[in-house]
């Protein structure tokens, strides 16, 4: 049998791949890999049929092998796949900088560019190899050969590093449990919930139930338990993941990781000439300098902040006066904010879930796909998953045709990573007669259903749901036959959550919330007084939001700036006296378990989900102004946004969509911090 890893153009054969295929399927790419490059050394091509598609054939191969795999150790991790994955994870690092600083392949895709033949290909075309010398650039091309075999020594002991990070965070979250007896203790909780935590009672051969550190659990913890010593030793457990205070430093600490992971990262800004990691970082995102971006912190900071101390202070009222919580500590927060929510705008968020079981959540969301871009999800029962919770859909065009496909992974489990994400499974594919469908990864960590209880979700995981979606149209609606460029590939990062912060704002629509809702036990819609109860609540503690996200961003680029030295107990410190008003306690490690910046590809860019959401914002007030759910408004977008991929800038598609450049206030309306103004 062939190994199944090597069937790149078809899906992946989940059913078959084994841990021991991972390392003769490299074998074989990689080697192809090295075959193309030789011939181009040798040969010199100056076409772009010679220089550059058998490149990009090779490349795509790696690609559609470890799509797979890195797949797999995400959602289905293992002991044996996991040490398959960084073995390959290394061997791909070492193959790509030996490529990428390959000055003969370098030059000929230069000589490329100075042809009129290149002058004369489309956009996307020229913008691909133009992508690629830049990242040639990138990876030290320019470089002597001894500071190349440095640079190249440091990409791959940061690769390293990240995947042992994001272990680490992993391993840290499932090892922790705290088995319950006493049904006292989840006084507050859900039926659901305390469904799920009687499931995973079970799961390890326990009475009565088992409180985790996965998502799901956390927040039912953390927003429902009125037992506050659960909620404190939750918090605890969460907050010291994979840091010196957890309850597993030994095994897991990521303290001389960070360390490392950023010296290793300001040596190689160095080497490359830039005078820090966030120069290097932002020589291929939107904004222009570090200036620039501390700057709009700063001024988003600056304008939320006396909102948020205001919400901080009645939030610690009302503990004080209607809880009995006389000093309000941070693992309070989410238990009083939600009580607080409830009383001043009658939501009830347990009820709320219960409209949202989610089959009635995808089904509406099949119908918003379908009225926005007239597209139809069609199962497949046919196409192997990995686990029970996945399935797949082909994605279809009001002709029936297959545009594209989409893998769907909904809930938390053990071995699978917390958060939520989309990823390419395979990209689209147009090489002489070669047709490939783009096809999409959309993973979520939401509670899974039981014997007991259907999957309910809270409406902010609605939102989340479809934030994720807006990642995975940006993929699968792509026109461009180029992968590297086609949808999110190459696309600037700090634009990248322009399309899955747009279509979050659809779970505020009184038509499109109800079409995704239906009682769990009854089937009625969500009912309009309960719509009502949640736009009211919408902006409920905003001001809080912004400056936590505020305080991620600055940490994130003060961090790897180094202006604030190198601890990031320190520099998270100093973030928070100039713009939190929450102070977690000494012990708290949130640096420890922040992934995004350290095992994913956030680095000197969490700033980024705020840069974005001004494109957002303003990108769906577009919406708006045609009547929301509008065909016309979401082909334009799909056209000029969507569909584009990297073949052009950004901002370029941004106000090819709007018919202008954002508007930076749109952020403050979005946030309830400011008023629409004309003009």
């Amino acid at each position: 049998m062939t190994n199944p890893l090597l069937d790149t153009l078809d899906l992946p054969r989940f059913g078959d791949i084994r841990p021991e295929h991972v390392a003769p399927a490299l074998d074989k790419v990689i080697a192809d890999h090295r075959a193309v490059v030789a011939r181009i050394v040798a040969t010199q091509p100056s076409s772009f049929a010679e220089a550059w598609l058998p490149l990009e054939r090779a490349d795509t191969a790696i690609t559609a092998v470890w799509s797979a795999v890195s797949h797999l150790h995400a959602v289905a991790d293992t002991p044996e796949l996991r040490a398959a994955f960084v073995a390959g994870q290394e061997r791909l690092v070492e193959n790509s900088l030996q490529v990428m600083q390959n000055q003969a392949v370098y030059a000929v895709l230069v000589a490329l560019t100075t042809t009129p033949e290149f002058a004369a290909l489309a956009d996307p075309d020229r913008a691909a190899v133009e992508h690629r010398i830049r990242d040639f650039a990138l990876a030290g091309v320019a470089l002597e050969a001894a500071e190349r075999a440095r640079f190249a020594a440091i990409s791959v002991e940061l690769s390293h590093l990240s995947t042992a990070f994001g272990n680490a965070v992993l391993d840290a979250t499932d090892a922790w449990f705290e088995h319950v007896e006493d049904a006292a203790l989840l006084a507050g909780i859900s039926e659901a919930d305390t469904a799920m935590f009687a499931a995973a009672a079970a799961a390890r051969g326990l009475p009565g139930w088992v409180v985790t550190l996965q998502m799901p659990s956390v927040n039912a913890v953390l927003t429902f338990a009125e037992d506050r010593g659960l909620r404190e030793r939750v918090y605890t457990a969460f907050g010291t993941r994979a840091s010196d205070q957890g309850p597993h430093a030994d095994q897991f600490d990521n303290s001389s990781r960070i360390a490392a992971i950023l010296d290793l990262r300001r040596k190689g800004a160095r080497l490359l000439g830039f005078t820090d990691p966030v120069a290097w970082s932002l020589a291929t995102k939107m904004a222009p300098d570090a200036g620039a971006v501390l700057a709009f912190l700063r001024d988003l900071g600056r304008r939320a902040k006396p909102a948020a101390t205001r919400e901080y202070a009645e939030l610690a009222g009302y503990a004080a006066d209607h809880l009995g919580i006389a000093a309000l500590q941070p693992w309070d927060l989410a238990y009083v904010s939600d009580r607080l929510r409830a009383a001043r705008y009658a939501v009830d968020e347990q009820a709320v879930r219960a409209y949202f079981p989610v089959e009635r959540v995808i089904a509406g969301w099949q119908r918003l796909l379908d009225r926005l871009f007239g597209i139809r999800m069609i199962a497949r029962a046919d196409v192997p998953v990995y686990h029970p919770d996945a399935c797949y859909y082909d994605v279809t065009d009001e002709d029936g045709a297959v545009i594209a496909g989409i893998y769907v992974d909904l809930h938390a489990r053990s071995g699978k990573r917390g958060g939520a994400w989309m990823a390419q499974a395979r990209p689209r594919l147009k090489d002489g007669n070669r047709r490939q469908v783009p096809v999409a990864y959309l993973v979520c960590n939401f509670a899974p259903k039981t014997e007991a209880s259907p999957s309910l979700l809270t409406h902010r995981e609605v939102v989340t749901f479809l934030h994720e979606t807006g990642h995975c149209l940006h993929h699968l609606f792509t026109r461009v036959d180029r992968p590297s460029i086609a949808g999110t590939n190459g696309f600037e990062w700090d634009a990248i959550e322009l399309p899955s912060q747009l279509m979050e704002d659809f779970a505020w629509d009184r038509d499109v919330l109800s079409g995704m809702s239906g009682h769990h036990q009854t089937g009625a819609r969500l009912p309009d007084g309960v719509f009502d109860t949640l736009v009211a609540a919408r902006r409920f503690l905003s001001g809080m939001f912004v400056v936590r996200q505020v305080e991620f961003a600055l940490f994130d680029l003060l961090l790897h700036l180094g202006t604030l030295g190198s601890d990031p107990m320190e520099v998270i410190e100093a973030v928070r006296d100039e713009v939190a008003v929450v102070h977690p306690p000494a012990w708290h490690r949130f640096p420890h378990g922040f992934t995004h910046i350290f095992a994913g590809g956030y680095a000197s860019g969490y700033y980024s989900y705020l840069w974005a959401e001004v494109l957002a914002a303003d990108g769906f007030q577009r919406f708006a102004e045609a009547g929301l759910v509008d065909r016309a408004t979401a082909a334009l977008f799909r056209e000029e946004v969507l569909s584009r991929g990297a073949s052009r800038p950004a901002a370029e598609s941004f106000r090819a969509f709007r018919g202008r450049d954002a508007d930076p206030q749109a952020i403050l309306v979005r946030h309830g911090l400011a008023m629409h103004t004309d003009g």
